[in-house]
């Protein structure tokens, strides 16, 4: 996160604006929406800035920007077309811990103007941090198709109960998931469709009628996919936002976590090899307390619950006291990060089969079916197998499968840090100690490797710098001429 997004309350309070065209008066209105009192300086005015002066909507000094001009301002926009004059402001205005922002300049900015979806007392705030301002306005233009303007008045009654919801519970989770069940059902439709006094009444029916007192928790297991955060579900993500509490695993990726409810207790459990925060019964009956306390639990999982996530085990427990549970399937690792690498499980020419195992060591062996993976037309896809790479290849060469198969590791797939080795059983090996791959990992063996030539769609993101994209444009203008 490059900035941190606050909402500054700037009524009543002097703020400067130095500039006086056409950039510097739609700062300008922005600061009289807010209610602040507006100073600024400039040589020139616009013609609306001329007309707000003779309205008394600013005050306006005809000269050119000086430091003592910042004496009792809260806040600076510097919106010259003059690089000097602007750094200038931006130097002064920071060696008074004066917050400034320079338009169309991120780096004498010590905050950014948001793109915003004005519903007071509901605001909406898009920034790309100063790197793209079309972005962030065109995506503020579907968010102003996707939100009513109706929802202005829904904050402003949900303002008014506040208080009374305040003192009618005790218990903070009750108070939330009273805010959850209005917002998101009948009182909002109300208003929506311009019933705001049946609406009101309808809430405060509502508040009468709910008890204070504890309510009864429930666990929500959920399968977070293999890392990328757009292959979340949509009731993996409705989940992720009503949690009082998140237990999560190592394989759980930190954009997937950063999308969960910002004020939601984070508890991390684990679970790598040798390794272990929280073994798996601690989990199991951590989770049957905190539901015992009336929480509302995400138990969050890399990939899906149900394949090799110990998801079973832990809803056994749950089940065994009586503890109310859902299950949210994920996107498992195989077929996620087969996907994005461009390998096929299955394909008509070059397999019939696939079958999923976990290469844990256990006791430096690995003890699988070694002949019923070695059969052929069959793809074999090997969760958590790096560190026992060199004995899967060795064991299945030796029960069979020729030492040509074309195999593939994936590190971080579906990511933007995915990275790609494919070799065959009898070199791979040595590639990925080479490359030094770490967790976590999805090996893949068969015939369908051979397609990722051919089939790999996605590019992860490389870094680009604005040298090489100068470079770039500077030799299609030679290419033209």
């Amino acid at each position: 996160m490059d900035f941190l997004p606050v909402f500054l309350n700037i009524k009543n309070k002097n703020c400067l604006v130095v500039g006086g065209g056409d950039i510097a008066t739609r700062k300008i209105m922005l600061l009289l929406q807010a209610g602040a009192q507006v100073s600024v300086v400039s040589p020139e005015l616009d013609i609306t800035l001329k007309e707000y002066l003779v309205l008394g909507k600013i005050k306006y000094c005809a000269e050119y920007f000086q430091p003592e001009q910042l004496k009792n301002i809260v806040l600076v926009i510097a919106a010259t077309n003059d690089r000097t004059t602007n750094q200038l402001v931006s130097e002064a205005a920071q060696q008074q811990r004066i917050p400034v922002n320079v338009v169309d300049n991120p780096d004498l900015c010590t905050f950014i103007m948001p793109s915003i979806v004005d519903r007071s007392p509901l605001l909406i705030a898009v920034s790309s941090s100063g790197q793209s301002p079309v972005l962030a306005r065109l995506l503020r233009a579907q968010l102003e198709i996707m939100i009513p303007a109706a929802y202005a008045r829904v904050a402003e009654i949900a303002g008014k109960f506040r208080q009374p919801v305040k003192e009618h519970f005790t218990h903070p989770e009750k108070r939330r998931i009273f805010w959850e069940k209005a917002l998101q059902g009948r009182f909002t439709e109300m208003v929506l469709a311009g019933k705001n006094k049946a609406a009101q009444e309808y809430l405060l029916q509502s508040l009468q009628h709910e008890k204070d007192e504890s309510t009864q928790g429930e666990v929500y297991l959920v399968g977070a996919g293999p890392g990328n955060p757009d292959l979340l579900t949509f009731r993996a993500m409705r989940l992720m936002q009503q949690a009082d509490v998140v237990v999560y695993d190592r394989l759980v990726s930190p954009a997937i976590l950063d999308m969960v409810r910002r004020d939601a207790t984070r508890i991390y459990a684990g679970k790598e090899r040798n390794r272990h925060t929280l073994e798996q019964e601690s989990i199991n009956q951590l989770l049957v307390r905190l539901a015992q306390e009336g929480k509302r639990v995400l138990r969050l999982k890399g990939g899906d619950p149900f394949i090799f996530g110990r998801g079973g085990e832990e809803i056994e427990t749950l089940a065994s006291h009586h503890i109310p549970f859902q299950v949210v399937p994920g996107i498992t690792a195989a077929s996620g990060v087969a996907a994005y690498a461009g390998i096929p499980l299955t394909h008509r020419d070059y397999a019939q089969s696939c079958i999923f195992v976990t290469g844990h060591l256990k006791n430096n062996s690995i003890d699988l079916d070694w002949p019923y993976l070695a059969r052929p037309n069959q793809t074999i896809v090997i969760y958590m197998g790096l560190l026992g790479l060199p004995v899967l290849c060795q064991q299945l060469i030796a029960h069979g499968l020729p030492n040509t198969t074309p195999a593939a590791i994936v590190q971080q797939g579906t990511t933007q840090k995915q990275k790609i080795i494919t070799g065959k059983l009898q070199t791979l090996p040595d590639l990925v100690a080479a490359a030094k791959l770490t967790p976590p990992t999805l090996i893949i063996i068969g015939e369908v490797v051979k397609l990722h030539q051919n089939l790999a769609w996605f590019e992860p993101a490389e870094e680009i710098s604005q040298t090489q994209i100068i470079s770039g444009m500077a030799t299609d203008k030679d290419k033209k001429q």
